[in-house]
């Protein structure tokens, strides 16, 4: 277990090839401080100290928790085995696809603690997640609780003085699974207790870590029984902070100023607003994911978070680097596609010198800063009218909405492209076939025995199927009550039409991508490598994975100074612009500058050439350790440890002893420089093409210059 005092980094030893060994070594995963605590839960069995983790996105896909809870198992599992059990809903629709359902081992007293609350009529599934990790499992089944649930409003009500409203059914789920975790917990702990004494075990300490408002009132009802766990309660986003920016409010600049109980009234949302701020304040520790988020909190909630608790990534990295580039690649070939088909018959653009944007998420088109991308769009495209008409930019919008159907025109334009293609291909395969028969005889062959007229006659019918009148639609899809969507409506007023004299082409695509779309034909991750540049300039982001992903993959992003994803990275780079990360100011500037500001971002990134958008990527990518769930994984740990030790006070934490966070270093794979900040390290830098031993470096001026950057 001394496995911290023992480390020590190879370049500090003498060795013929230090750092071509370390090279070859970090090139395979990225590192970080939790690292040191992976022991598949042996210390925490040791400790007989049980982890519990709850949220209604356990194996329930509904929003972005699911992908924190999901990505996040693998890093937990490692650090606690089979000390670890995640609990949510049971939602049969997802479940029956993510969950292996099996029985707990005999002896456990989770199985224990499982057969009492059996006994007791509710419906419980347990297993485990089909997900990196494979984490145990036990899902509640809501219906077979529902008979009790005047009970626990009942409950809740004598108290907390809690009333929750008869006909909110999420609300009266969320008290349903709430209830019946806490009466679990409780019956868990008893079972631990009395299987610690049957085994001379240590006495079982148990936390229970509990996301959101949704699965905090099983945390208030822990600490209204007084059951003895630790508890941990985090907010990814608080309630009454999201329902104000939807409604246009002035929200940080007004935000000490706020009369919360009133404007939790006014939107019908105050039991809610109670519940979650009651398991705030219940909590033994409270965090969120971002330091903007931590503000939002501590005027809304009442309380300052203890950690900040930033989301990650489970990142894989490339054995070399020009990896994700050939990624990048073939990615945008397959955009590509769909760009032939959705602008054919006014392809008068080169797509070698074409960039696609991007903009994705929930389609809350003021939060996440769609309303100043169009406007930023319509800027841009003036820009490059006058100074780049031979760059164009495709800007793709893929927000989620009602629609009829596809837009007949799209599906029209991609059948007529696949004709042209097939045709093209069957004459290819014709003229190959004479041309080889001809040389058999002894002679080359003219023109007019290649092509013949029966092939001249189908490219022209090919060609004239695609000519149109009409300009290309700026949607994929037919949109329900499209005159009142805001997205096509900002298109209207910024009157982005995709004419020929347009260099900034429309696509809102209304539905998520799936490798089964008929227009695309590529999943999300495809189409995100396949772009140049995402752009999120999100007025309410608590964290942002959008532009996290990007980063991961080595795709430059937009983002703001008032999303956690922003404001992390500010803090973590000197430079962020120089690495592929724009940070556009929406808090201390006014909104006709954010845009201004965005507009310029936008439009120095395309006068990037080649060459540069290449050197960018790759060092969009060497940050991606920053984000890598072995690193951020660590502040989970101490937000656990802090909770066991307000209700442990005895609790002693036996690898408290091998270092803290504090310390990190961001190990790399050294295909790259050093991150800007002295006090980080992140990942690689290309090897010279053709060399064998890994020797050469990258010369971090250099690049600054070819991107035309001071350093």
């Amino acid at each position: 277990m001394l496995r911290r005092a023992q480390s020590f980094r190879m370049e500090d030893h003498e060795s013929p090839y230090p750092n071509r060994m370390m090279r070859r070594y970090s090139r395979v995963e990225s590192s970080g401080d939790l690292l040191e605590y992976f022991d598949k839960g042996y210390t925490a069995t040791r400790e007989n100290r049980w982890t519990f983790e709850i949220a209604w996105e356990v194996a329930n896909k509904v929003g972005g928790i699911y992908t924190v809870i999901r990505s996040k198992a693998y890093v937990s599992t490692e650090e606690l085995g089979e000390q670890l059990c995640m609990i949510g809903p049971y939602k049969k629709q997802c479940a029956q696809n993510e969950v292996e359902e099996m029985e707990f081992p005999r002896g456990s007293p989770l199985l224990d603690a499982v057969n009492i609350m059996r006994s007791r009529g509710y419906i419980i599934h347990t297993g485990r997640w089909l997900v990196d990790g494979n984490p145990q499992l036990i899902l509640f089944d809501i219906g077979s609780g529902a008979w009790k649930l005047d009970q626990f409003k009942g409950e809740l009500w004598d108290k907390c003085h809690i009333g929750i409203p008869h006909l909110d059914i999420e609300t009266n789920d969320a008290i349903i699974l709430g209830y019946m975790v806490a009466e679990f917990l409780g019956e868990f702990h008893q079972c631990a207790k009395k299987n610690a004494e049957d085994n001379e075990l240590k006495s079982p300490v148990v936390v229970a870590h509990f996301h959101e408002w949704q699965a905090g009132v099983g945390l208030i009802a822990l600490r209204t029984r007084h059951v003895e766990v630790a508890t941990v309660f985090t907010t990814h986003a608080t309630l009454l902070g999201r329902y104000l920016c939807a409604g246009n409010t002035d929200f940080y600049n007004n935000l000490p100023t706020f009369k919360v109980d009133e404007e939790a009234g006014k939107r019908q949302i105050y039991h809610r607003y109670c519940l979650e701020r009651a398991a705030t304040n219940m909590s033994h520790t409270f965090t969120t994911v971002s330091e903007i988020t931590g503000l939002e909190a501590e005027h809304l909630l009442m309380r300052k978070p203890d950690f900040i608790t930033p989301n990650g990534l489970n990142v894989k990295k490339f054995s070399a680097i020009h990896e994700f580039q050939n990624l990048h690649a073939m990615a945008k070939d397959k955009i590509h596609e769909f760009v032939r088909g959705h602008f054919y018959g006014h392809m008068d653009f080169d797509l070698d010198k074409t960039l696609y944007f991007f903009i994705a998420g929930r389609y809350e088109f003021g939060n996440k800063g769609a309303d100043i991308f169009i406007e930023s769009l319509a800027r841009l495209n003036a820009y490059l009218k006058h100074e780049k008409p031979d760059t164009t930019v495709v800007a793709f919008l893929i927000f989620p909405t009602k629609t009829n159907n596809f837009n007949v025109d799209s599906l029209r334009g991609h059948a007529v492209v696949k004709q042209l293609r097939d045709t093209i291909t069957n004459v290819q395969h014709s003229i190959g076939k004479r041309m080889y028969d001809t040389c058999l005889s002894g002679r080359i062959p003219d023109g007019d025995e290649l092509l013949t007229k029966e092939d001249l006659v189908k490219i022209k019918r090919c060609l004239f199927s695609m000519q149109r009148d009409t300009q290309p639609p700026v949607t994929t899809h037919n949109i329900v009550d499209d005159w009142n969507d805001p997205v096509l409506s900002a298109i209207r007023r910024c009157q982005l039409f995709n004419t020929v004299h347009d260099r900034v082409k429309m696509v809102f695509h209304p539905e998520f991508l799936t490798s089964t779309n008929p227009l695309f034909g590529l999943d999300y991750e495809e189409f995100v490598r396949g772009c140049h540049l995402g752009v999120f300039p999100s007025y309410y982001e608590p964290w942002g994975y959008t532009p996290a992903e990007c980063t991961v993959m080595g795709i430059p992003s937009v983002t703001t100074n008032l999303s956690g994803f922003g404001c992390f990275m500010n803090e973590h780079i000197q430079d962020p612009k120089s690495y592929g990360i724009y940070i556009v100011d929406r808090r201390f500037i006014g909104l006709e500058n954010s845009v201004q500001q965005l507009a310029n971002f936008m439009f120095e990134f395309v006068k990037l050439n080649r060459r540069q958008r290449i050197i960018q990527r790759n060092r969009t990518e060497r940050l991606s350790d920053l984000l890598d769930w072995r690193a951020l994984g660590i502040y989970y740990r101490q937000a656990r440890l802090k909770a066991l030790q307000a209700c442990y006070p005895d609790y002693i934490d036996e690898g408290s002893c091998f270092g803290s966070r504090s310390n990190l270093n961001f190990s790399r794979p050294f295909s790259a420089p050093s991150s800007p900040n002295s006090s980080r390290h992140t990942t690689p830098a290309p090897s010279v093409r053709g060399s064998d031993d890994e020797e050469d470096s990258v010369d971090e001026e250099h690049e600054l210059h070819e991107l035309g950057l001071k350093k």
